[in-house]
């Protein structure tokens, strides 16, 4: 299962210039693939390209060739493509079905429109909500909750789908460490049963933590692409915006420290 770009660019209708510019990515199976950049930088348009949903919903106009598992999708429908592709983004209202009285109903929303059994449905609710340790949830109006529950429901959602490939756009953005730590076990599992996933996020750790590569946007251009530790332990890395996690930051100081000890104890010694 795979997703490739190739010379892929994008410009929204009535816009003067481009909003993505040759990016070459090819994301595969149990891959999970950061996104990072500055604001603007073209992260969420990306994502919007990946999932389909640009141009099809946004409008807009898209060059270069994209792939799903081998075959051309440039004139695939978007119910097609969302069989295959599922998208979270960092807003839950976008992602909510807003027809639900419960947690549950909202859920299981998404497996029952794949025409599965009404066992298989529940099953795969049951097991979404639990992953994300909301199912004391269930019985709750979704309308009623707070932005970082929406945001654990909307997720529930995505995996009671089980998504072949999933593009998840700033999808902890609402979200506590102890949120952030549920989604990002949620996101291993599913890589681990073989999906594809790329995440646009602003928090370094996160990546750090799950993703093997990671992309770098600027200017809608690829600006960096490689291993995980490589990119974000580059301490050039801030200058296109993106954030050190914090374990390259204690290492840094952690050296830091070791030199400035070094010089003390050579000035103690010569004194």
């Amino acid at each position: 299962m795979t997703i490739a770009l190739s010379g892929v660019g994008y410009r929204y209708a009535g816009a003067t210039k481009a909003a993505l510019l040759d990016v070459d990515l090819e994301l595969r199976d149990g891959e999970v693939i950061g996104l990072a950049g500055a604001s603007e930088a073209g992260k969420t348009t990306l994502c919007l390209v990946v999932s389909g949903l640009a141009p099809r919903t946004v409008g807009g106009q898209v060059r270069g060739t994209i792939t799903l598992d081998g075959e051309d999708v440039d004139t695939w429908p978007m119910h097609r493509l969302s069989q295959r592709i599922g998208i979270g983004f960092q807003n839950p209202s976008t992602q909510l079905s807003q027809v639900t009285d419960t947690v549950f109903e909202e859920v299981a929303f998404g497996p029952m429109n794949l025409g599965l059994t009404r066992d298989d449905v529940v099953a795969r609710t049951w097991a979404a909500l639990e992953t994300l340790r909301i199912d004391e949830l269930a019985e709750r109006d979704p309308r009623r909750l707070s932005g970082g529950q929406q945001q654990l429901v909307a997720m529930a959602g995505l995996l009671a789908m089980r998504p072949e490939h999933l593009v998840l756009d700033e999808p902890t953005a609402q979200l506590d460490p102890a949120g952030t730590h549920l989604v990002a076990d949620a996101i291993r599992r599913l890589a681990a049963d073989g999906a594809s996933i790329l995440i646009a996020e602003h928090k370094a750790d996160l990546l750090a933590a799950i993703c093997s590569r990671v992309i770098v946007l600027d200017g809608g251009r690829v600006a960096r692409l490689g291993a995980t530790d490589e990119i974000l332990g580059d301490p050039t890395i801030g200058e296109l915006g993106v954030a050190e996690p914090s374990s390259v930051r204690l290492s840094r100081a952690v050296q830091a420290a070791g030199v400035q000890s070094d010089r003390l104890a050579r000035a103690l010694a010569d004194g």
